[in-house]
């Protein structure tokens, strides 16, 4: 199995025509982004909660959390973001693609559109 890395524009919702293009690996099994701090204090974002995550060692780390705009050949989603540490690798979540409106097809490991369903009700 491969791994998946893409070249995705990163904003602040504030100011979304301002961006940075940032190199990240896809990983559909992490809820969150991670994106370096640099870059996000760069655009403006700032965090809004720190938070807790638990590392596959079973140790616990904390890391601020704020709110980015992400772009991707057309497709525009806002989602939380990581503020990423120096020994943090550079991920694009779940929440991001979804934001995007996008899956990794698991097998050809790229993204395709994913069927936006909305669902609603007709009153009588």
């Amino acid at each position: 199995m491969g791994l998946t890395v893409l070249e995705i524009e990163v904003g602040n919702p504030a100011r979304p025509e301002i961006t940075q293009k940032v190199e990240f690996l896809i990983d559909s099994g992490a809820i969150y982004s991670v994106v370096p701090r640099p870059v996000l204090e760069q655009l403006g974002i700032r965090p809004v909660i720190k938070q807790e995550f638990r590392l596959a060692d079973g140790s616990k780390i904390s890391r601020q959390k704020g709110i980015a705009l992400f772009k991707y050949q057309g497709a525009i989603g806002g989602a939380d973001v990581i503020f990423g540490e120096e020994e943090d690798s550079i991920l694009l979540g779940a929440f991001t693609l979804e934001a995007l409106g996008l899956a990794l097809d698991p097998l050809r490991r790229e993204l395709k559109p994913m069927p936006m369903i909305l669902a609603w009700q007709t009153v009588s």
